[in-house]
């Protein structure tokens, strides 16, 4: 116990732990944080000029208000705010005027000051002292039709206006122009899954360093079987993500499939892992990993085999049975077209797997500003039924998508069922779905002597 305590104990030394990040930091080139900065301002610019004239031109939205007060942020203001920017400040009111066709959008804050160099600031406090007045005042200069505000029962993205911050709205506005305010949903969803092809580039590198952080994770340089826990490995991905500088969105899971170990159970895999769950020969090991940089956000799983001694590869049974997953991710972007629902693909997706064979489950979601983003919803692990709202929202172009599913598989050989579960990151041009970084179509190897 005692050696097996000092060689976890150099496997996680600073200077091991150093050395690695060194190596990981080369390879995937993180940029620092003042040039982070910079790139994030200059692709929110890009954005504001020119994905959003095409989308208030499409969903017919006049003007649009964002307002939150500090540390109660509406999702899409935070996606608007300044690099330097990490919250709002006081109150901040961002108006954005459509300008009509082909023509980029006004926009301003009814702030004491510029909002970085994006929103002009429209206040004068000599002038006009009451901030909600200097907002009614610029709304009833601009004359529009309809204003959109977030508002949605459908999606918590596009519901960040506060009932708070609309009572006042309204009581400044008048009963009159109350009357021009609609609901944003569908401006707001656009503008957070809509990516341009700049940050589809910097997605790649996003993606391709998750990847080389899981093949680590999954290699004899973490893990030494008959030593190392599945927490190990977990808090490894967490201190290598926090030393790159690319936070993790959500805590990382490592779990165990082995031979005989019962009934696999999907919820306690995810949300009750055991801390002391020992990695040992013949194990098929699983994680879910998420990463954060440039306000993307990447999700993914994969799946490691710990060689029994004297095995150089995994059983024939085990990679026949990742095969079987990647049947049902080639089933499902196969089916990506625009303007099909979320509801629809996932329907016709399953019926084709279930035609093959498959025993499959699809949970597929979009990524961009946050993990599990704006956007169509393709089935959830427990609901393979049409999904009210969110399920009805059609795929549109230029839009990123985590492929999440699972693939039930019964192996003889083990006395019970496997799912291989696969989540990887990609994006739909209109015409076809491309994965960012490929996908995993062998399973990492970890041996044992």
């Amino acid at each position: 116990m005692k050696q097996a305590c000092v060689a976890l104990a150099l496997a996680f030394s600073p200077a091991v732990l150093a050395a690695q990040t060194a190596t990981a930091a080369q390879s995937a080139s993180v940029l620092p944080e003042r040039e982070q900065a910079q790139l994030i301002d200059a692709l929110l610019q890009q954005r504001l000029t020119q994905i959003l004239p095409m989308l208030m031109q499409r969903e017919n939205i006049d003007m649009w208000l964002l307002i939150s007060r500090e540390y109660n942020e509406d999702p899409v203001l935070k996606t608007m705010l300044p690099s330097t920017w990490l919250s709002a400040r006081r109150r901040t009111m961002l108006v954005i005027v459509n300008a009509g066709a082909g023509k980029a959008p006004e926009q301003y804050a009814v702030a004491r000051y510029d909002v970085g160099t994006a929103f002009k600031k429209a206040w004068d406090v000599e002038q006009q002292p009451d901030q909600w007045q200097a907002l009614a005042e610029l709304i009833r200069s601009k004359n529009p039709k309809r204003i959109g505000i977030n508002q949605s029962m459908t999606f918590g993205h596009a519901d960040g206006m506060v009932a708070t911050e609309l009572e006042l709205l309204q009581q400044a506005l008048g009963t009159e122009w109350s009357g021009k305010l609609v609901s944003a949903e569908k401006l707001a969803v656009g503008w957070l899954e809509t990516r341009l092809p700049a940050e589809i580039a910097h997605y790649r590198q996003l993606t391709a360093i998750g990847h080389q952080l899981i093949a680590q994770a999954f290699s004899n340089q973490v893990v030494t079987p008959g030593k190392t826990s599945t927490e190990d490995v977990v808090w490894w991905l967490r201190q290598q993500s926090t030393q790159l500088g690319l936070p993790v969105w959500f805590h990382p899971t490592v779990s165990i499939q082995r031979p005989s170990s019962g009934k696999f159970d999907q919820i306690k895999a995810f949300s009750a892992v055991q801390s002391d769950n020992i990695i040992l020969p013949g194990d098929l090991l699983h994680v879910d990993f998420g990463l954060s940089y440039l306000r993307l956000n990447s999700d993914q799983q994969q799946h490691a085999y710990v060689l029994r001694p004297g095995e150089t590869e995994a059983p024939d049974y085990l990679s026949q049975a990742l095969q079987l997953g990647n049947q049902a991710q080639e089933i499902l972007t196969g089916n990506f077209q625009t303007g099909l629902t979320g509801n629809a693909l996932l329907a016709k997706s399953l019926a084709a797997a279930t035609s093959k064979g498959l025993k499959a489950t699809i949970y597929s979601h979009p990524i961009g500003h946050h993990g599990h983003a704006a956007g169509p919803t393709i089935g959830m692990w427990d609901n393979q039924q049409a999904i009210a709202g969110s399920g009805d929202y059609p795929l549109y172009p230029n839009t990123a998508y985590s492929i999440e599913l699972n693939v039930a598989v019964t192996l003889p050989q083990w006395g019970n069922d496997i799912r291989i579960m696969l989540e990887e990151d990609g994006y739909f041009d209109g015409q076809q779905f491309h994965y960012l970084d490929n996908r995993q179509q062998q399973l990492h190897l970890i041996r044992s002597d």
